[in-house]
């Protein structure tokens, strides 16, 4: 996957807008279509297995501007949010100081992985860049909901049967958990892949150049 005259950096900008896009417009999308006057719902998309469902409080909106007409697409009853990491991890009621640190820790991974991208060696590994544009979608997409409704939509839900304990109380999640989770699964795999490739001889890197030039 990497090739010393091409860069592939459009393909980890565009993973990156459009998950990001994707995550947003399905969030939107599902709590507007199931927002029963506040009430909320679901669709079963697989009986017995997997949902979309969308939850509310009975908080409604009490100011105007931008972020409260971001909040208020769906109609003006707060959608009900997680406030804890990937899949609920660290969440609980009301709990502000949780949103706030994984805002930051958001924040800061964004950057890193933006400069991550900007490496030479880098922008030549495609998988490399499919794992990061994954990754920095997910991230994005989860921020823009903490900064604007205080913690993250979620819509997406498992439930099993008692037969499968594991699954059985899946926690909610998003199309954001899955860019990130994927594009980690990804990144875990170029790893693998980077460590078994041989190291390129000396002859190799200094006639680099000329085949670029060539080309």
């Amino acid at each position: 996957m990497t090739n010393p005259a091409r860069s592939h950096a459009m393909l980890f900008w565009m993973l990156a807008f459009i998950g990001f896009s994707v995550d947003q417009a399905s969030k939107y999308g599902i709590f507007a279509y199931l927002y029963n006057d506040g009430a909320g719902g679901r669709i079963e998309i697989i009986p017995g297995a997997f949902d979309l469902i969308a939850q509310f409080t009975t908080e409604h909106e009490a100011v105007n501007g931008l972020m409260s007409r971001l909040r208020t697409v769906s109609g003006d009853t707060l959608p009900r949010v997680n406030q804890g990491a990937l899949f609920g991890l660290g969440s609980g009621d009301k709990d502000q100081n949780a949103n706030q640190l994984f805002a930051l820790v958001s924040i800061a991974a964004a950057i890193a992985i933006i400069y991550w991208s900007t490496r030479p060696n880098t922008a030549r590994d495609g998988l490399l860049c499919v794992s990061l544009g994954l990754i920095l979608a997910g991230t994005l997409g989860n921020l823009f909901d903490r900064i604007v409704f205080h913690g993250v939509r979620d819509f997406l839900h498992w439930h099993y049967p008692e037969s499968v304990p594991i699954l059985r109380d899946f926690p909610v999640f998003n199309i954001a958990d899955c860019c990130l989770v994927f594009g980690a699964g990804l990144l875990l795999l170029q790893a693998f892949i980077a460590e078994s490739r041989p190291a390129p001889s000396a002859e190799q890197i200094l006639r680099e150049p000329e085949v670029a030039q060539v080309k």
